[in-house]
């Protein structure tokens, strides 16, 4: 799936993620990064966050113990009482991708995630 984003939208993401609430964003931030490590895909990650289906999205290689601990993590989040607030920011700006949204978060400068993206 290709999604193509402008400077606009983006900058509006950008905005509405400093808004979050400090401990909504530091926990979303911490999915965010493991994530990263543990080399995940941004969308993997939203689909989960989200509850869609996230058959399209898992990793091609999964450990048992490692997915466990990823779940339980992205399940602490979801229970968080500020979880509606990022949810509903995920939300809204789903058409941009899962991916920007997490550079953004990450600090990534909107102008670098400007154009089409390629969502595997």
């Amino acid at each position: 799936m290709v999604i193509v984003s402008s400077y606009n939208e983006l900058k509006n993401v950008q905005t509405a993620i400093e808004k979050l609430n400090a401990s909504i964003y530091q926990k979303f931030i911490n999915i965010v990064k493991l994530t990263r490590q543990f080399h995940y895909g941004y969308q993997y990650m939203g689909s989960l966050l989200m509850d869609e289906d996230s058959s399209h999205y898992e990793p091609a290689t999964q450990d048992e113990y490692v997915l466990s601990v990823y779940y339980g993590e992205i399940e602490k989040l979801k229970t968080d009482n500020k979880f509606r607030d990022l949810k509903q920011l995920l939300n809204n700006y789903k058409q941009l991708g899962y991916v920007n949204i997490s550079k953004l978060a990450l600090g990534e400068n909107p102008q670098a995630l400007v154009g089409p993206t390629l969502i595997r």
